[in-house]
């Protein structure tokens, strides 16, 4: 449905010449609107004028939602009133006093930019007039999670992590996340819910693909460079604050389940291995990470607390406050309070190891590990109760409080919080940045082998205008590069598109979306694509995701190469001749799934005898 813009504040001149936005509408440029002023004595003006309300709304970061036109969204009479993803706008802004929302779904650049400038709008209606605050997880990649990733039409496209840790280029990845910056700033987000830092030591782990690979030293390297790709050298009104994830690390997963479920909430050392984890965190930590988000999983194992990270004031205030020195804003993940529903299934707070409290108590103790901002929730009266009642001192609310204002000062949201829809449209997607995508996603192409058995040539490149088979491919796309026929006895080569594999029957609903489970291939996902090895050399390019285990793919296939998120454009340049793959493996590729399991999963490349190790990649002729 259609909304009606709030008025904006007025822009007014102080009697020395200064314009300022009146804010609070009283006609007096305070302290707070002052932009000659330094942002910390700035956000100290403004929390002296702040209610406990309105404080406690600022301690919550929940989803919200865009219509397709561009409009706020307002459910209208009987829509669900516990459905996160549809939530009034309004009732979160002016109801709840809330100022921080991650953004799920979108629309065109454009209308991308008029949503933010409404929903400003709507917060510069309220008493203070404090703007919002918009995140985003990602936006620029091939994989669209509701969890983890949102592929957004009209931004340039680029690998996932794991594809540029395999080009392992630091100036690559500062270029990308800068372009990342760039496109958010045009649509008005200024806070992204990454880079992801943790490490793909675990192969089963259904978030590898948000990973720059498994090894500490390479990831620190590239998280650093995403990290300063979007602030700057230091944070300011031209950057995008980093939120950096899943402190102190979530890949060693037990078994690679993942923790947005009950059976994956545990998370295990068994190679002793848990200070290698927390290397790339240093990395973001020395390019100046405004914010942090700890994982949801709980340590098993180790000196700390047995209870998830966001709950964990050994992890929070120990490690990362006073060991790091970390006074930046601590965001938990995303619902560790309040029971819920996705998809229309019940979906219970990710409160590992402390199931047995309420959601009042929940709150309490997330506050007292040392955490500012509560991810996924929207529920400021719990704050508000427990101040009330005595449980937390409200001098504890004003030190997350200060952060958070200050945060927004120095990003100049309070000064400017709009987006300009014409610079959205000219800015994202443009054919610079474009280009740049499609530049890198051929650069990430890895390729594994490149001569059939007993040839006594490689296969690649390919020539200008072979009969080519293909599955997996846009046949438009391939008969720019070849002639495209319709069975494998037709052709010179073929060339397949696969996924790796996964646990079909197990993954339902939201789990759908996390690809978990085996590595390897069952006979009947193998049996097409070793027929068609059969009958014609074969290229056979697998999206990995997570480190597929192929064997049997690698000893058929003329050519085996991986790509981390690649267009069919991207590959066939490749394919060619026409771009040069630099990938080399971020993570190894193990022989079978009794070596992965045998392995420990907070060790990174530890399956015995690899078939393809870390680090391995060709280069074609």
């Amino acid at each position: 449905m259609a909304d009606t813009p709030a008025a904006r504040p007025r822009i007014l001149t102080a009697p020395d010449g200064t314009s300022f936005r009146d804010l609070n509408g009283n006609g007096v440029m305070e302290p707070y609107e002052d932009p000659r002023l330094p942002a910390a004595e700035r956000a100290r003006d403004l929390l002296m004028r702040m209610t406990l309300e309105e404080k406690a709304g600022l301690l919550f970061q929940t989803m919200i939602t865009i219509n397709p036109d561009g409009s706020l969204v307002e459910p209208g009479p009987g829509a669900p009133g516990d459905d996160p993803m549809h939530a009034s706008t309004s009732a979160m802004v002016t109801g709840k006093l809330m100022n921080h929302f991650n953004l799920l779904g979108a629309a065109a650049p454009r209308r991308m930019a008029e949503w933010n400038n409404r929903l400003q709008d709507l917060a510069a209606a309220t008493r203070l007039g404090i703007p919002v605050t918009l995140s985003t997880d990602p936006r620029n990649g091939f994989v669209d999670n509701p969890a983890a990733s949102a592929q957004t039409e009209g931004f340039s496209l680029w690998p996932e992590p794991p594809g540029l840790a395999a080009v392992g280029d630091e100036e690559l990845v500062r270029e990308h996340a800068d372009i990342v910056r760039q496109e958010y700033r045009a649509v008005g987000i200024r806070l992204a819910l990454h880079p992801t830092a943790d490490l793909a030591t675990e192969p089963r782990w259904p978030r590898v693909l948000g990973t720059f690979g498994s090894d500490a030293e390479v990831a620190g390297r590239m998280v650093a460079a995403y990290v300063r790709g979007l602030q700057g050298e230091s944070l300011g009104t031209d950057s995008v604050s980093a939120m950096t994830k899943h402190f102190p690390g979530a890949g060693p997963q037990l078994n690679g389940e993942d923790a947005h479920f009950p059976y994956g909430r545990e998370q295990v050392y068994p190679g002793d291995n848990f200070d290698y984890h927390l290397i790339p965190f240093e990395a973001a930590f020395a390019a100046g990470t405004s914010q942090v988000m700890p994982y949801y999983a709980m340590p098993v194992g180790t000196p700390y607390d047995e209870v998830g990270f966001g709950f964990n004031k050994g992890v929070v205030t120990g490690l990362l406050r006073e060991k790091y020195g970390f006074d930046g804003i601590v965001c938990t993940d995303w619902g560790l309070v309040t029971d819920t529903q996705i998809f229309g299934a019940p979906f219970p707070a990710r409160a590992w190891g402390v199931e047995d409290l309420d959601r009042l108590a929940r709150v309490e103790l997330i506050l007292e590990a040392g955490a500012d901002q509560l991810g996924g929730e929207a529920a400021p009266e719990l704050v508000v109760e427990l101040v009330r009642s005595g449980r937390v001192a409200v001098e504890r609310v004003d030190r997350s409080v200060l952060r958070l204002l200050k945060e927004k000062f120095v990003l100049g949201l309070f000064d400017d919080p709009y987006a300009d829809p014409d610079a959205a449209a000219r800015i994202c997607g443009n054919p610079r940045f474009t280009a740049a995508g499609l530049a890198a996603q051929s650069r990430s192409v890895t390729v594994l082998k490149d001569r059939p058995e007993g040839a006594d040539r490689p296969l690649l490149p390919l020539a200008p205008g072979v009969r080519i088979y293909t599955e997996g491919v846009d046949r438009a796309v391939a008969a720019e590069y070849a002639t495209v026929v319709d069975a494998p006895g037709e052709a010179d080569v073929a060339l397949l598109r696969i996924a790796a594999p996964y646990d079909k029957d197990r993954t339902t609903g939201f789990e759908s979306f996390f690809r978990a489970g085996r590595l390897d291939f069952t006979e009947e996902e193998l049996r097409p694509v070793l027929d068609v090895a059969a009958a014609v050399p074969t290229v056979v390019d697998v999206f990995l995701d997570r480190a597929a285990v192929l064997p049997e793919i690698a000893d058929r296939a003329g050519a085996l190469v991986a790509n981390f998120g690649a267009s069919d454009r991207a590959l066939l340049d490749v394919l060619f001749g026409r771009a040069v793959a630099e990938g080399r493996l971020p993570f190894e590729l193990p022989r079978s799934m009794e070596d992965v399991v045998a392995g420990h999963e907070d060790v990174p490349n530890d399956s015995g005898d690899p078939l393809f190790p870390y680090g391995h990649g060709l280069r074609l002729g």
